[in-house]
This record gives structure tokens, sequence and C-alpha cells, in this order.
């Protein structure tokens, strides 16, 4: 009697396991949809930095358009990045 029951609990944890590995979201695709949105900002971010070095140098503030062009670089960097994640990421769901 004994033996039943722990065979039977044994199984029903097996059962347990198996469906909530089956239920656990897919890394991959959360992953290139996070890398996404984060190209959508950083292209924002590059506009915006754009923006305001024309506007630095319109009002003849050298020092905020060197800030504003060393974000920029940083932006597209970030950029370069996340695209490169990206495409790892849809590359490995194949």
């Amino acid at each position: 009697m004994m033996k039943k029951l722990v065979c039977m609990a044994g199984a029903a944890a097996l059962v347990a396991m198996g469906s909530a590995f089956a239920q656990a979201p897919a890394e991959g695709k959360g992953d290139v949809r996070k890398d996404t949105r984060d190209i959508r900002q950083d292209r924002r971010e590059i506009q915006k930095d754009k923006r305001e070095i024309h506007q630095d140098l319109r009002e003849g503030d050298k020092k905020a358009a060197a800030r504003e062009r060393a974000d920029l670089r940083k932006d597209q960097r970030d950029l370069r990045r996340d695209k490169r994640d990206r495409r790892q990421d849809v590359k490995g769901k194949s």
C-alpha cells in the first residue's frame, strides 16, 4: 500500500513539473521584443541629441555641443549593441 502511494506521489510530481516547464514563457521572444524596444528608444535619443547639437551650435555654445556629441556617440554605440544583440537572439531562435 505504501509503495503505491509513493509511486503515485512521484508520478504526480513528474506531471506537475512537466506542465510547469511547458507553461514557462519563451525567453527568446521576450528578449527580441525588449531589444526592439531598446532600439526604438535609442533612435529617439539620437534624434534628440542631434537637435540639441544644432541648437547649441546656433546659440554658439560649443561646450554644450561637445557634451551632446559625446552623448550622441554613446547612444550610437548602444544602438549598435542592441541591434547586434537582437540579430543574435533572432538567429539563435531559428
